[in-house]
C-alpha cells in the first residue's frame, strides 16, 4: 500500500523521535489518524460531516425553543404582582433554567460548526494543543473533540 497516512508522513519528516508531531494540515481528503489506524474512509469522512450537520441543525432548533420559552417567561412574568416568595422564586429559577440551556446549545453549536471548519480545512482529528492526531475512534464517539486523550486529562487536572 503506497498510501501513507498524515501521522506516518508526519513521523517520517517529524524532529526527533518522541513520536508523530503531526503540525500541518492533513492531505486533502487525508486526515490524521494515530499510528495503528486504519485511515478515515470517504464514507466515514461523509457520516462524520452528515453527523456534525444534522447537531448543527437540532441545536440551532433548540436555541430558538429556548429564546421562545424565555421570551414567553419574560413576558408572562409581569410585574410580579400578587405572586408570593415561591411563585417569584420558580419563575427565576425556570427562566435562569432556560437561559443556560440556551447558552449550553450556543456553546455547542459553536463547538459544532468550527469541527466543520476544521473538517473542510483537513485538521480534523489533529489536537490543537500538541497537534499529535487525537485518534479516529475517540473523534467517531465525541466529533467535536479538539484535544487528544493525554491534553484533555491533563487540561482536567488544572
Amino acid at each position: 500500500m503506497a498510501k501513507k497516512t498524515a501521522a506516518a508522513t508526519a513521523g517520517a519528516h517529524g524532529k526527533g523521535s518522541a513520536g508523530p508531531a503531526v503540525k500541518t494540515a492533513a492531505a486533502p481528503g487525508e486526515l490524521a489518524v494515530r499510528p495503528g489506524e486504519d485511515p478515515w474512509t470517504p464514507a466515514e469522512v461523509a457520516e462524520a460531516r452528515t453527523e456534525l450537520m444534522e447537531e448543527t441543525a437540532r441545536l440551532r432548533l433548540e436555541i430558538v425553543s429556548a429564546e421562545n420559552a424565555i421570551a414567553g417567561l419574560m413576558r408572562d412574568s409581569g410585574d410580579g404582582a400578587g405572586d408570593d416568595e415561591a411563585d417569584t422564586g420558580t419563575k427565576n429559577i425556570t427562566r435562569e433554567h432556560e437561559m443556560a440551556l440556551a447558552s449550553n446549545a450556543r456553546e455547542m453549536l459553536h463547538q459544532t460548526e468550527r469541527a466543520l471548519g476544521r473538517l473542510d480545512a483537513g485538521t480534523y482529528g489533529l489536537c490543537e494543543n500538541c497537534g499529535n492526531p487525537i485518534g479516529k475512534a475517540r473523534m467517531q464517539a465525541f466529533p467535536r473533540a479538539t484535544l487528544c486523550v493525554e491534553c484533555k486529562q491533563k487540561q482536567e487536572r488544572r
